[in-house]
């Protein structure tokens, strides 16, 4: 069930929260803690916050009476984390930032779930608590570490949970699980109160059946966190996406030889077809070499960041006279110890190597919106992780680990099945910042296939798709009426600083249309007459990041201007207007009702 349908049975009186709680309670009662689950709120504490939402105020919070879980590396006030290590277990007085803050929307947290321990694979067969299947085949893995908290949403058990992303936990078990990923941008969600893998490339990670429900769980859950160093929000224009919601746009797709699917042999059709299908959605497919951003994927595990994971929990594994290492599961104590090779040397040159990687990949982005990639290349069996945990572990993060580290945005989707039942994912991938806009795409891309919800018959098609604001993230709108105009001599002013074309509509009645006298090349000027009631004048409102739009006013000439101008519909947006002393030795074109118009009887 998703977050709308939950909230029309609350409205409807069919359903309370506390009706849903204590169905949740006794499912899980009836099938088992284990191994989805680490620890639960206790049932009447859960049932308890429900009736405190009772009041007509909470009725109106985003996530009023939702049920969600989180990882157990996430910190509950009064309930252990244990990051899935007994003998690290500690019990916090105070629960992590993004708890609190999706509590305060008014979801309930139901408990915590297994993952690899210390957040360390991406397999989810790394824990004492059990190993976590796919919820489509026993014998398959889950994928990790955020193993549970996937499983406990595709399962039906709870609406979205949170789990952590470092290297692509937060989408690998997307993929697996038939669910939405949302990895968002670091610094986005707090990490205050979670326990670190790599503190410096950590993100919160959000699973949930939609896009749409990811979105309402994000907009919920971010904000700046003094609490935490790593937390930011965008400086002006950073992340700006003109294209978000548009029917144009460009994507990147690597070369087909540069793509490994490692034996699968039904995977590479399926990425196949999401790429045809966001070509239908208006997307042109670009190709672009892959090969630095899987440069970039190795330097993680194949590079001092590793190292981070020791930090992380130094104090634990070298508590004076205990043997915790031992006490960890072998293949994670394997990796974190290694991590004892690398030298402070060996950090600054990879640190140098990154920076020249960085500056490679961010040249692909003049010529893509998005990136569009497998999740994982396939899906292994928990057999064969068992019989090479680390070999197997590192190609599933083949897609995936780069992210983090060249500070990029990513959702992993659905994209349908294969003939042996187990579903395939793709992962759309942007700059820093483009979260929402993201979003907006991968839920297009989902709903092309018309698919069903997790492990459920329910249909995507019954639920609500996600809405583009009326002006994409970071941007400004902008209207257009003369030379700037596509395809006219000046269009390369907007379509140079990234600028998108939005709509193509009219002004308000209430404008006075010119020609104006010795302007090269050619331009018009709008002047605004209050009670006149000409045609409206065509024109095309453009979205530009917002950084660029000074110096695309401060190219403007006189007479000419930027002020508000009002459309057809009411609405203001900035646009060109002209001074009044513009219209001596003008020609008015009113009557023409667009500049096109007026230029097709010069010709």
């Amino acid at each position: 069930m998703n977050i709308a349908a939950l909230h029309t049975l609350y409205t409807s009186g069919a359903s309370t929260p506390e009706a849903t709680i204590a169905a949740i309670y006794d499912r899980i009662n009836a099938e088992g803690l284990r191994p989805t689950w680490i620890a639960l709120v206790p049932r009447e504490q859960a049932l308890a916050r429900a009736k405190s939402l009772s009041t007509e105020e909470a009725k109106t919070l985003p996530l009023y009476g939702i049920p969600f879980a989180v990882k157990d590396n996430i910190d509950v006030a009064g309930i252990p984390t244990t990051a899935a290590c007994p003998d690290y277990a500690y019990t916090p007085t105070d629960s992590a930032t993004v708890v609190q803050k999706l509590e305060a929307a008014g979801a309930i947290l139901i408990g915590k779930t297994n993952m690899d321990q210390f957040a360390t694979g991406l397999v989810g067969t790394r824990s004492p608590y059990g190993i976590c299947s796919s919820v489509f085949s026993k014998t398959h893995i889950s994928g990790g570490s955020s193993a549970g908290s996937a499983v406990a949403v595709a399962n039906g058990t709870v609406i979205f949970s949170l789990g952590t992303d470092t290297a692509g936990s937060g989408r690998v078990p997307a993929m697996f699980n038939n669910l939405v990923g949302l990895k968002p941008t670091r610094g986005v969600l707090s990490t205050h109160g979670v326990v670190p893998a790599c503190r410096t490339l950590d993100c919160v990670s959000v699973f949930a059946e939609t896009s749409a429900d990811a979105a309402t769980v994000l907009a919920a859950a971010r904000g700046l966190d003094e609490k935490d160093p790593y937390s930011r929000t965008p400086r002006t224009g950073e992340g700006a996406t003109p294209w978000a919601g548009s029917t144009i746009f460009r994507f990147g797709v690597p070369a087909t030889s540069s793509l490994n699917f490692f034996g699968d042999t039904h995977n590479p059709a399926l990425y196949q077809a999401a790429v045809d299908h966001l070509t239908v959605l208006g997307g042109t497919p670009v190709e672009i070499d892959l090969e630095p951003f899987l440069e970039t994927a190795r330097l993680l595990y194949q590079g001092p960041w590793v190292a981070e994971r020791y930090a992380a929990i130094q104090p634990f594994l070298e508590d004076e006279g205990s043997h915790h290492a031992y006490q960890m599961d072998p293949t994670v104590s394997k990796i974190i110890l290694g991590a004892r090779s690398y030298t402070a040397i060996d950090a600054f040159k990879a640190a140098y190597k990154l920076e020249a990687l960085r500056r490679t990949t961010s040249a692909v982005w003049a010529d893509i919106d998005l990136l569009i990639l497998p999740t994982a290349p396939r899906t292994y069996t928990i057999a064969e992780v068992e019989a090479d945990p680390i070999a197997l572990n590192s190609t599933l993060g083949t897609y995936t680990n780069f992210v983090n580290l060249l500070d990029l945005a990513a959702v992993a989707v659905p994209a349908g099945f294969r003939p042996d039942g187990l579903p395939f994912g793709v992962t759309l991938i942007a700059p820093a910042f483009t979260d929402n806009a993201l979003l907006l795409a991968a839920d297009r891309l989902h709903r092309a296939y018309a698919t069903t919800l997790g492990n459920s018959q329910r249909k995507l098609t019954e639920t609500p798709a996600l809405k583009p604001t009326a002006t994409p993230p970071g941007c400004l709108l902008m209207a257009v009426v003369g030379a700037h105009l596509t395809g006219q001599p000046l269009n390369w002013q907007l379509t140079q600083r990234k600028g998108r074309l939005v709509r193509t509509c009219r002004t308000h009645p209430d404008y006075k249309f010119y020609a104006l006298a010795n302007t090269t090349p050619a331009k018009p000027g709008l002047v605004r007459v209050p009670n006149f009631a000409g045609p409206g004048i065509e024109v095309e409102v453009w979205a530009l990041p917002e950084d660029t739009v000074g110096s695309f006013v401060a190219g403007v000439p006189q007479p000419l201007g930027i002020g508000q101008l009002r459309l057809e519909d009411g609405s203001l947006v900035m646009g060109f207007i002209a001074e009044p002393a513009a219209t001596e030795g003008a020609t008015e074109i009113t009557h023409f009702g667009g500049w096109r118009n007026y230029l097709a009887i010069l010709k």
